[in-house]
């Protein structure tokens, strides 16, 4: 490890070494000069995340003129500290259970599993470093985008600053995302804790780690530390875990983490914090059962603030709240010369749909384009093991909207391949209209996340799951389920009228 030591203005770049110096190196160069502005920009591009990458290449690739504003690191949350080390942290996980697990399959592991949390953290870094260069500034720089590095903000309707030097634009796109909310827990301000933005600096395993928050991100992490060794309590203040999802399918994922040895509490009350010592004491209660539980290391894992402070948006007339940058449909904030994506201006947080809903801001900014958000077919995934992917509607919002449904489920337990690779623990369920549209699908599966990508597509244009059930899958392979789910919307047209008139036909035939 290099004895450097972290540039003062990258405090949570940690630690200094030899990977991180080269994903620094890509993302934030030292010594970066910013160039001088070129006169009126066709298109100004204000955070360097997904939407604004997306926006300002596609822009620079069909011959606009364009600027990328970036005040800390190019990538955005994605790259640095999202969904890149997550998934390197989430794989190194599912490695160490796959070990732990070998005999199940008739493989014996004599020493058992034994983590070795720095080699784990070393190879998130390396692979973060090495996945950077696509982000970097040279990049940018070499497609014809002009790249300055700096905290800047709007000084008018048509202007922008930066490093002193004035950028002129016609259009521009605010995109710059969002960050880890602190929630008004009494204490938290005493201890320090872990975010998503911290916690892939860690080169020690916390041997008692709290998680609050079992959304997403927080119940990917308390997965992942269980399985390195880590003794993990997942603290929700609602009722179970996931309470976006579909109750049921939540529910299979709640398992699996109860199986893996997290300790889950939900609908916590009274929650407080207090520093003890070395130690971290989280204390609550929990279905009317006291917690007071001293912790190495806590994880708060709430929710997500729009990054809208310090911009220069009232002197831009762009008008914002606590939720972010207020857009319509064609994501024009209230400057019609303005527009906003991403996380800043977005329910949906995610880089997929960051990168379309860039897309959108490329055609309706620069090409007089009349794109709507709303018309976006938009999946998620939660990358537990199982995984939870989901698109469209859910029941509780089907019926929220009075929208007439049928819901036809296929648990994996019946689908072969799933059988065969011992992951019976899941189901595919989609909500539909009579007509067979799909209004909705949740999938838990260990590849849910890929597997929802067809009935996305699906969605997008126009099929129904008669069409699902024509379509044919590989034998054995656990996307068959999809299939299967077609089958059963086929089945449920085969009316006791239909049935008797099909007996007379084939009478008729004898």
């Amino acid at each position: 490890m290099s004895t450097i030591s972290t540039p003062p203005d990258l405090p949570s770049v940690q630690p200094w070494d030899e990977h991180n110096q080269r994903w620094v190196g890509h993302v934030r160069p030292v010594g970066w000069r910013n160039p001088q502005p070129a006169g009126r920009y066709n298109l100004l591009v204000v955070g360097a995340g997904p939407a604004g990458l997306v926006a300002a290449i596609g822009a620079a690739g069909l011959g606009a003129k364009v600027a990328l504003v970036e005040k800390h690191l190019l990538g955005g949350d994605c790259l640095n500290v999202g969904c890149v080390p997550s998934k390197a942290l989430i794989a190194a996980g599912r490695r160490a259970a796959a070990v732990r697990d070998a005999a199940a399959f008739g493989v014996r592991v004599p020493d058992g599993v034994e983590v070795d949390f720095p080699a784990v953290m070393q190879r998130l870094r390396r692979l973060r470093a090495d996945m950077s260069a696509h982000d970097s500034a040279e990049r940018f720089t070499s497609l014809g985008v002009d790249v300055f590095l700096g905290d800047g903000r709007f000084t008018g309707r048509g202007r922008f600053e930066v490093d002193g030097r004035e950028i002129s634009f016609a259009r521009a796109c605010i995109a710059t995302g969002a960050r880890a909310a602190a929630p008004p827990i009494p204490g938290l301000g005493e201890v320090e804790y872990l975010t998503n933005e911290t916690v892939f600096t860690l080169t020690a395993l916390p041997r008692r780690l709290g998680v609050i928050g079992a959304g997403p991100i927080g119940c990917e992490l308390a997965q992942a530390f269980r399985r390195f060794g880590s003794e993990v309590h997942l603290v929700e203040s609602m009722h179970g875990i996931l309470p976006r999802e579909e109750p049921a399918s939540a529910e299979i994922v709640r398992r699996s983490l109860e199986r893996d040895g997290v300790t889950i509490c939900c609908c916590g009350r009274r929650t407080r914090i207090a520093a003890d010592g070395d130690a971290i004491r989280l204390v609550f209660e929990s279905h009317d059962t006291g917690y007071d539980i001293a912790l190495d290391a806590l994880l708060i894992a709430v929710g997500r603030a729009p990054n809208v402070e310090g911009l220069g948006l009232d002197a831009a007339g762009v008008e914002f709240d606590a939720r972010g940058i207020t857009v319509d449909d064609r994501l024009r904030t209230t400057n019609p010369r303005i527009f906003a994506a991403g996380d800043v201006a977005s329910k949906y947080q995610f880089t997929h749909a960051a990168d379309f809903l860039a897309r959108i801001v490329i055609g309706n900014a620069l090409f007089f384009g009349r794109s709507k958000a709303s018309a976006l077919t938009i999946p998620w995934a939660t990358y537990t093991e199982p995984e939870l992917a989901h698109v469209g509607m859910t029941a509780r919002e089907l019926d929220e909207n009075n929208i007439t449904y049928r819901t036809y489920e296929v648990p994996l337990a019946e689908v072969d391949r799933a059988v065969l690779d011992g992951e019976t623990e899941g189901l595919v369920t989609i909500h539909a209209d009579r007509k067979g549209r799909i209004l909705g699908a949740t999938i838990v599966a260990a590849h849910a996340g890929d597997l929802i990508g067809e009935v996305s597509l699906a969605m997008t244009n126009g099929l129904r799951l008669g069409d699902v059930a024509r379509t044919i899958h590989p034998y054995p392979t656990q996307g068959e389920a999809i299939r299967k789910v077609g089958d059963l919307f086929n089945r449920s047209r085969l009316t006791p009228l239909v049935q008797s008139a099909l007996g007379r036909l084939l009478r008729w035939r004898r």
